[in-house]
């Protein structure tokens, strides 16, 4: 482990910025959106100051953002973005493609609610509707944890070449201000290596991309793309550990927050994993045995660490701070088929918890808890009163 440095006083989307710059990418195509903007900002002010030597390119859309990071991927440049909300959904036909063509893009997403009706809270509708795109999808409840993750992203990214989606909460983690360990750029170098694809676009390989492709041959791609998925499952807990060794920051893909002997555990992502973590101290204080279950890695789903981290729990509490009609909240049902067929379930229960940034206090928490235990867990998720 290296020397630790003097923290720096950072919001999330600065510590994203931070970690783009230590990352070394070579074009960084971007457009701006609340509440995204302060990392396209501190990336044009370290262009500015000679301190990030990328290509900084402004289209006019989202759409054309994802249009320019996919060619210069193609092309064995190390590429970052950052989007949020309306942007990323505008994205959403080059995210498959992205995806498809193997393009190791990173980029952050801030999550913010969808329109309509038009507002800027913080809720993860946004990427979580993107959950079948092919990207891995990370969610961070912290500023320390992006900077890390972004990071983490593009040793995952460039190893199992699949591109990969930073999550953080709007203004809960993008514009709240905290003390961040910002790494020394000779630990990232020594981390993240130059990248460098022996296949890629160029003259003298003489190679090509985008011919039509047979039935067969289409299918054979998806199966190879769900083998990048289960090697990225593998490659994220690498990174995790290797990161933890030069840093002493190790975040893994679920944390379990005192679940020893727990009648309950929370389950949750993102920014209210911290409030979470105050409502299982203050219940444990009362006397009641209740963890938490942070989900780090969403795509591709740890299924047999959820398995694991749930064995032998009675009840099992899922907050969403999303809502797919029709369906309700998207981590429950996710969590519902990865513990299918096991042999002593959970009784899971789903509470839409937080939708549109609505704030969920600690108190909150416990009551809802509370109230989750005194009725039988339903297939479809209750709305937070």
């Amino acid at each position: 482990m290296t020397a630790a440095q003097a923290p720096m006083l950072l919001t999330g989307n600065h510590a994203v910025a931070w970690a783009a710059r230590l990352a070394r990418p070579q074009v960084v195509p971007v457009y701006p959106i609340t509440p995204q903007t302060p990392i396209l900002e501190l990336l044009t002010d370290f262009h500015a100051e000679g301190n990030f030597d990328a290509e900084i390119l402004t289209p006019e859309s989202e759409h054309s953002v994802l249009a320019a990071c996919i060619p210069a991927s193609l092309a064995g440049a190390r590429v970052f973005t950052a989007t949020a909300s309306q942007g990323l959904l505008l994205m959403h036909e080059l995210l498959h493609y992205a995806a498809g063509a193997r393009a190791p893009i990173v980029m952050a997403n801030v999550n913010r609610t969808v329109a309509s009706p038009w507002a800027f809270w913080p809720d993860q509708t946004d990427s979580l509707a993107q959950r079948d795109t092919g990207w891995i999808q990370f969610y961070t409840e912290s500023a320390q944890e992006s900077l890390d993750t972004v990071l983490h992203g593009f040793r995952i990214a460039e190893q199992v070449l699949l591109p990969v989606m930073v999550n953080h909460d709007a203004f809960y983690v993008s514009h709240a201000l905290e003390p961040v360990q910002v790494p020394a750029q000779k630990v990232v170098d020594g981390y993240l290596p130059p990248y460098k694809p022996v296949n890629r676009l160029d003259t003298e390989i003489g190679s090509s991309w985008g011919n039509v492709v047979s039935a067969e041959m289409f299918c054979r791609h998806r199966q190879a793309l769900e083998q990048g998925m289960a090697q990225a499952l593998i490659a994220a807990q690498e990174a995790d550990r290797e990161w933890g060794a030069l840093t002493g920051r190790s975040h893994g893909i679920v944390e379990r927050y005192r679940c020893d002997g727990a009648r309950v555990v929370i389950v949750t992502m993102g920014s209210m994993c911290g409030t979470a973590r105050e409502a299982v101290d203050a219940m444990r204080d009362a006397g009641e045995a209740v963890g938490l279950l942070k989900v780090r890695l969403f795509r591709p789903l740890p299924v047999q660490a959820l398995r694991v981290a749930l064995e032998g729990v009675p009840d099992v509490v899922v907050l969403d701070r999303n809502h797919s009609p029709g369906l309700g909240g998207i981590l429950h049902q996710e969590l519902r088929g990865a513990l299918y067929g096991v042999k002593t379930p959970p009784r899971v229960h789903g509470i839409l918890a937080g939708v549109g940034g609505i704030n969920v206090s600690p108190d909150a928490i416990s009551q809802l808890v509370h109230t989750a235990l005194t009725t039988p867990p339903q297939p479809e998720s209750e709305w937070a009163r």
